[in-house]
């Protein structure tokens, strides 16, 4: 451990290796709300946040679980459909409440092209808001809408349907075939679309 006169302590955070203060740093000077995207084992959670002297304050959430308790979702909460859905409904929430643009705060997680964060951030900027994000890290349109998935429960259900109950038993359990998740993702989002009274576009 480094020692002397002129060490300084890291903060707390940095030491636990949950916020990196120099990145943090770059987005608060931009002095535009945060679009903060962060994922657990089970959900997805986006918020915009802006900065305040006495800390981050929460302008508007969407939580993964909204999806399943106001919209039917029957499928995981944590995938890339999912995550579209709760990209879109930040961002309809957050124009709702007089946001037009944020930034993109993808914490400490790896910025790579395809993955959920950036699933996320597609459907902020299909509700409408301005998002600087490159349009090549977004999932393809085929994965957004699920059919990835699809097209797997597909492949089990030919080969092995005894591991096509294994693997997609939640979806099961809740009424959903897997094969026919594209649909119920199109379904959602015309639902999410029509509460904010916006046209639903194929």
């Amino acid at each position: 451990m480094a020692k002397g006169p002129r060490y300084k302590v890291p903060f707390r955070r940095r030491r636990e290796g949950v916020t990196n203060y120099y990145k943090r740093r770059k987005l608060l000077l931009s002095g535009k709300p945060r679009l903060v995207v962060r994922k657990t084992i089970n959900h997805i959670i986006a918020q915009i946040v802006v900065a305040k002297p006495i800390g981050d304050e929460v302008i508007v959430s969407a939580h993964s679980n909204e999806l399943r308790r106001d919209y039917g979702w029957l499928a995981d909460t944590n995938n890339i459909p999912a995550a579209y859905l709760v990209g879109l409904l930040l961002g309809l929430k957050a124009l709702k409440k007089g946001i037009k643009e944020a930034i993109p705060d993808v914490g400490l997680h790896r910025a790579l092209p395809g993955v959920r964060i950036f699933s996320v951030i597609r459907g902020v900027i299909d509700a409408g808001l301005k998002v600087p994000c490159d349009p090549s890290m977004f999932p393809q349109d085929e994965r957004i809408r699920g059919e990835h998935i699809a097209n797997y429960a597909k492949f089990l259900e030919s080969r092995d349907p005894e591991e096509l109950s294994k693997r997609f038993s939640r979806y099961l359990a809740k009424g959903l075939d897997p094969k026919e998740l594209p649909s119920h993702f199109k379904k959602v989002k015309s639902m999410i679309l029509a509460r904010f009274n916006m046209p639903v576009l194929e």
